[in-house]
C-alpha cells in the first residue's frame, strides 16, 4: 500500500520577506539602467520637463533671448539741457570752450562730433587749455567789456596771415590779419592771427572774418574769433595753441555744420 506524499510545506512570511529585502536592489538598479527609461530621467536637469527648460520658455528650442533696451544717444558731458537745446539739429561737430569760472579767463577746449545721430556725441579731439576774454564770461557781450560771448554760434569761416594749412572750411589769406604789440601781461600779440576762425557772433555768415558788417550794431562788439594763443587773455576771442588752431582748421567740416559752444562751466550747465 502507497502511502500519500504531503504538499511541500510553502515559505513562512519571515523568509518572504527576506527574499524581497535581498531583490529590491537588483530590481532598482535594473530599472535606472534600462534603455526603456523615460526620456525625462535620461535626460536628467537638461530635460524639456526639467525646472532649467521651463525658464527657458518650455523647451530650449523656445528660448527667446531678451532684447537689449534701447540707449539714448550720448550728450556732451558739461553741457545742461538749456544749453544743448541751443545746438540746431544739423550741427554734427560741436567745439566746446568750457570756462573756469564766470570771471575767469583760463578756459579749456574740446571738440566733439556726431557721425551717427541715434548713437550721439563723442569726444573727436581734445582737452586743449584755451583762453578766453580778460574779464570772464557775459550772456550780453558789449565792446570793450573784456568778455567772451556765452551761447552756441556757427562757424563757417577762416582765414589768416599764413597760407591755408589744409583748412576745410572757406580760408581768406591776407597780409592784414598781421598783429603786432603787447598782451595784457606784456606777451607779444605778433603771430596771434595766423589763423583765425570767426565765431559768428554780430557778423554776416559766409563772408571774410576781416567783413565789417555788424547786424547787432558796434556797441555789441565784434571780432570774435579763434585764434592763435599768445599766452594770455584776450579782448573777448577764444585763443588755443598754434598746432592746435592747424588741427582744428583741418578737422572742422562746412558738410557737418560745425559750432562752437562757450562760456563758464556753471552758464553751460544748465
Amino acid at each position: 500500500m502507497s502511502v500519500p506524499r504531503r504538499p511541500p510545506a510553502l515559505p513562512t512570511a519571515p523568509f518572504l520577506l527576506l527574499v524581497l529585502l535581498l531583490t529590491a536592489p537588483l530590481l532598482l538598479l535594473t530599472g535606472c539602467s534600462s534603455d526603456t527609461a523615460p526620456a525625462a530621467q535620461r535626460q536628467g536637469a537638461a530635460g524639456p520637463n526639467s525646472d532649467a527648460a521651463s525658464v527657458r520658455g518650455g523647451t530650449p528650442d523656445a528660448a527667446s533671448p531678451e532684447k537689449d533696451p534701447v540707449r539714448p544717444p550720448r550728450e556732451i558731458p558739461v553741457l545742461g539741457p538749456r544749453t544743448r537745446a541751443q545746438i540746431p539739429d544739423e550741427a554734427r561737430q560741436a567745439f566746446v570752450v568750457t570756462g573756469e569760472g564766470v570771471d575767469s579767463n583760463r578756459s579749456s577746449a574740446m571738440l566733439y562730433s556726431r557721425e551717427d545721430p541715434a548713437e550721439g556725441w563723442h569726444p573727436a579731439a581734445g582737452p586743449w587749455e584755451a583762453h578766453n576774454g580778460m574779464a570772464g564770461w557775459t550772456d550780453y557781450h558789449e565792446a570793450g567789456d573784456l568778455r567772451s560771448p556765452t551761447g552756441v554760434y556757427s562757424l563757417t569761416d577762416a582765414g589768416g596771415r599764413l597760407p591755408d594749412p589744409g583748412a576745410l572750411l572757406p580760408y581768406d589769406e591776407d597780409p592784414r590779419f598781421a598783429l603786432d604789440g603787447e598782451g595784457f601781461y606784456g606777451e607779444p600779440l605778433e603771430g596771434s592771427f595766423d589763423y583765425v576762425l570767426a565765431i559768428n557772433y554780430n557778423r554776416l555768415e559766409g563772408v571774410s572774418p576781416l567783413n565789417r558788417t555788424r547786424p547787432l550794431g558796434l556797441e555789441r562788439g565784434s571780432g570774435i574769433w579763434i585764434h592763435v594763443d599768445h599766452g594770455g587773455p584776450t579782448q573777448g576771442c577764444v585763443s588755443i595753441p598754434l598746432e592746435r588752431m592747424e588741427e582744428l582748421l583741418r578737422t572742422l567740416d562746412p558738410e557737418m555744420n560745425p559750432v562752437i559752444v562757450m562760456g563758464d562751466e556753471a552758464t553751460l550747465s544748465r
